[in-house]
């Protein structure tokens, strides 16, 4: 198989130094959920339990023949629904991942997993496995919305869901919320924040709801007539729902993200932080130096192409110094503590005022950005035009 990066190759001309003592990232996408929810855009089908025992083989195969790199710190299986997975398949999976390059014995490892499926049985083999933190998708604790959104779990099985995760031992618990829901008032939206906070997780992330066009929420909300409430609402239930995260002990430390001290999610703030990682599985991204590619997103053919011994990459890309540079300011802008300008300057030799000042100081003069000669950081109203910041960046 070809691999896909030369990842031990001295940096060549706009290729930054990279600090190997910041650990790699290891990424899995397990593509498998047992039902399809109504807004999703994710690289996913439902479980098809043959497929899923040749996808684990390939999987496996993949991370075993990819190029070695530097020792990995965080390992993270995102999906799709990866707790459909049996605990001995995550179990191997993370053997390959140990196998195939040195992996911190302090690692974070990650996985995804929906309320439904997170069962004793299940919880206590992805924690005997080796899985340290675990990140439940509860979006919403009002069942009238959780059936809109196509969940197959109810309030009550979501709260059930974080009691067994704590009984199982994962003190690094993380819940999802979504917001913006179709007919989603302040009052519901918050009903939710407050349960949230009631089940006590070490870390919550919170998301605007986006009713993508393919999605079949999309058809279901003309069908009703239900709409998504105006952008001045959503903004209102944003920052309300932060205040009370904050008064309950969170800490915002990105623009969708809140955590107890010492439990940020350390595998997405390489993301954020002009890190590195290697994707595996179908629809997977890595980013390395320069280098950046993508597995292609069909399952099967995913499959069919690692069991023919091929190359399951697709899109292929050296970024420029420029490009990296403006990815990582507009990454950078997502964390609440921003982004150390003269880091991105010497990493990717650029004047980041120079390039980018006149385009930024309406953003400074309207407070929406902040300045503070090292770095820039976006207020927590400037986040709600994050996009408009960003878009300075493209």
């Amino acid at each position: 198989m070809t691999a896909p990066a030369p990842a031990e190759a001295a940096p060549s001309a706009g290729t930054r130094a990279v600090d190997e003592s910041i650990g790699l990232g290891l990424y899995v996408h397990v593509p498998f959920c047992d039902a399809i929810c109504t807004y999703c855009n994710f690289t996913r089908g439902l479980f098809d339990a043959a497929l899923v025992r040749r996808y684990v083989e390939v999987v496996i195969k993949e991370i075993a023949t990819a190029p070695t790199a530097r020792a990995a710190d965080t390992i993270y299986f995102g999906g799709g629904t990866p707790s459909v997975l049996e605990p001995e398949d995550v179990k191997r999976i993370l053997v390959a991942c140990r196998s195939s390059r040195a992996v911190g014995a302090d690692a974070e490892i990650t996985m995804e997993a929906n309320p439904e499926s997170a069962t004793a049985a299940r919880l206590n083999g992805y924690r005997d496995a080796g899985v340290t933190r675990l990140s439940l998708g509860v979006q919403s604790f009002r069942d009238a919305e959780l059936a809109t959104l196509g969940r197959l779990h109810t309030s009550r099985g979501a709260r059930d869901a974080v009691d067994r995760a704590r009984q199982a031992g994962f003190d690094d618990l993380s819940l999802d919320l979504m917001m913006w829901l179709p007919g989603q008032t302040i009052d519901a939206w918050l009903e939710s924040v407050d349960a949230l906070i009631a089940m006590e997780p070490d870390h919550a992330s919170i998301y605007l709801l986006d009713v993508y066009p393919n999605a079949p929420l999309r058809d279901e909300m003309a069908r009703v007539g239900s709409t998504q409430a105006p952008d001045d609402v959503a903004a209102e239930m944003y920052l309300a729902a932060l205040d009370r995260l904050d008064e309950a002990g969170f800490q915002q430390y990105e623009i969708s993200n809140v955590a107890r001290p010492n439990h940020r999610s350390r595998h997405n703030m390489k993301y954020w932080t002009d890190g590195s990682w290697v994707g595996f599985g179908p629809g997977a991204h890595s980013t390395l130096r320069a280098d950046r590619w993508s597995n292609i997103p069909d399952t099967a053919a995913y499959v069919a192409r690692l069991e023919a011994g091929q190359d399951p990459t697709q899109a292929r890309q050296r970024r420029s110094a420029a490009d990296q540079a403006s990815e990582a300011m507009f990454m950078g802008l997502r964390l609440a503590g921003g982004v150390e300008v003269a880091g991105v300057e010497k990493r990717h030799a650029i004047d980041v005022r120079a390039r980018f000042g006149a385009a930024l100081r309406p953003f400074i003069d309207g407070g929406q950005l902040v300045d503070d000669g090292n770095r820039l950081r976006l207020t927590r109203a400037g986040m709600l035009l994050a996009n408009e910041v960003m878009a300075v960046f493209v």
